[in-house]
């Protein structure tokens, strides 16, 4: 009589291999500061994760929340915002703008059901090359522990409410 249970384990895996998550991050930096920061990293050959997709900006001041908000609805697993250190900017208050506005777009992101740990905001010099390898690596990091961002696109897609566009304006 032959062997079914050699039979059986070689038809059926214990366990379907599934690829490792990757975590896909967007990156707005501040052209001045924290970009410039990025570019020494390279140029020093610091490694850090390839995960991060960077969008230029003369200003973090100059983000709209709406980017943000698109960067996840467009399958963004986190979003990072790097501008010059307060007092530093190269537009007087750009950064403080920038401040206040992701104090407010973190209370939208959190009604959206978005953890915490997916948007993050970062003061870097241009001189911190170093500073830009471990914020990327850690966020990455929190990332992969996160697993995919699960939201619902209408969710995310959807004009802001009389309310919201109130309070983006006050936060300009």
């Amino acid at each position: 009589m032959p062997d079914v249970s050699s039979n059986l384990s070689q038809a059926v895996p214990l366990e379907a291999e599934q690829p490792a998550f990757e975590p896909r991050v967007v990156a707005f930096f501040c052209t001045w500061c924290t970009y410039m920061a990025a570019d020494l990293a390279g140029t020093s050959r610091m490694k850090y994760a390839p995960n991060v997709r960077v969008i230029r900006v003369m200003c973090s001041g100059r983000i709209d929340p709406q980017f943000v908000l698109a960067a996840f609805a467009n399958g963004a697993d986190g979003v990072l915002i790097g501008g010059c250190h307060p007092g530093d900017c190269h537009y007087q208050e750009g950064n403080y703008n920038c401040l206040r506005r992701v104090r407010l777009l973190k209370r939208v992101l959190e009604e959206l059901g978005i953890e915490e740990d997916r948007f993050r905001l970062e003061w870097i010099s241009a001189a911190e090359g170093d500073r830009v390898r471990v914020v990327i690596n850690d966020m990455v990091e929190k990332l992969r522990a996160l697993g995919p961002l699960q939201m619902k696109k209408e969710v995310a897609l959807r004009p802001l409410s009389p309310e919201e566009h109130a309070l983006q304006e006050v936060a300009v």
